[in-house]
């Protein structure tokens, strides 16, 4: 099975709030300039954006945890021990991208250039929460696409995160239909558009979404992971 989507921005419900907690600052705490910036970014935000995203389920599976092995049709992903653990009763697995377009990126680029840099790091979190949030929304459609068979689903896991080498977006782009959702790859392993994800879902009738676990790994990159260590707002002066 194989499935392209897309969102408008309106439908993703992106709120002030959420991005307050992104940039690390508590619900209402954040102070002058950031709200009326962020409310500016949000306004413009629905021009900027052209967010795509698919799905390719690959059946039968074979989680060798063992080896810390994914094994389906003739690849082979060693996305280490977090991973095959988190998978290890998946009978199938959907390989899944998403991107939030390249106009947002480069707007956010325009800003920086121009010497706003704080509108142009304003702009690069909403792309960031945008991705993510249509992800979610794609996880969603997966979830309710398998209850009819009595198949459950696991939480999302992409290369570059819980210690998977970024290496192997290489094999998952392999197995999707070239250019998939406007998405391609470099040599090193970098999406373009930049605001884009990839990555894994299991599916079986033994998995569960039991959310993410910041003590699995130690990637001071991991989106999740970047939420949950803000202890505190930054200060005015930051």
């Amino acid at each position: 099975m194989i499935k392209e989507l897309s969102y408008s921005f309106e439908e993703l419900s992106l709120n002030f709030h959420e991005i307050e907690e992104y940039m690390g600052f508590e619900k209402g705490t954040s102070p002058d300039p950031f709200p009326e910036l962020v409310k500016a970014g949000l306004s413009k935000a629905s021009a900027l954006c052209d967010i795509r995203g698919g799905i390719k389920v690959l059946s039968p599976a074979v989680v060798d945890k063992k080896n810390n092995q994914i094994r389906t049709e003739k690849t082979v992903f060693s996305p280490g021990k977090i991973v095959t653990a988190r998978l290890f009763h998946a009978s199938s697995i959907a390989l899944f991208v998403c991107t939030a377009g390249s106009e947002i990126s480069e707007h956010s680029k325009k800003m920086i250039k121009e010497g706003d840099a704080l509108a142009g790091y304003i702009f690069d979190t909403i792309g960031s929460l945008i991705v993510e949030k249509a992800v979610d929304n794609i996880q969603e459609w997966l979830k309710n696409k398998m209850a009819p068979r009595r198949l459950n689903i696991s939480d999302r896991f992409s290369p570059g995160y819980c210690n998977w080498d970024v290496s192997e977006q290489q094999k998952l782009f392999s197995l999707l239909p070239p250019q998939f959702c406007g998405i391609t790859l470099s040599s090193s392993s970098l999406m373009n558009p930049i605001k884009s994800v990839s990555g894994i879902i299991g599916i079986g009738p033994e998995l569960k979404q039991k959310g993410y676990q910041c003590n699995w790994c130690d990637d001071l990159n991991c989106f999740y992971g970047k939420i949950k260590r803000q202890k505190k707002p930054l200060k005015k002066s930051e």
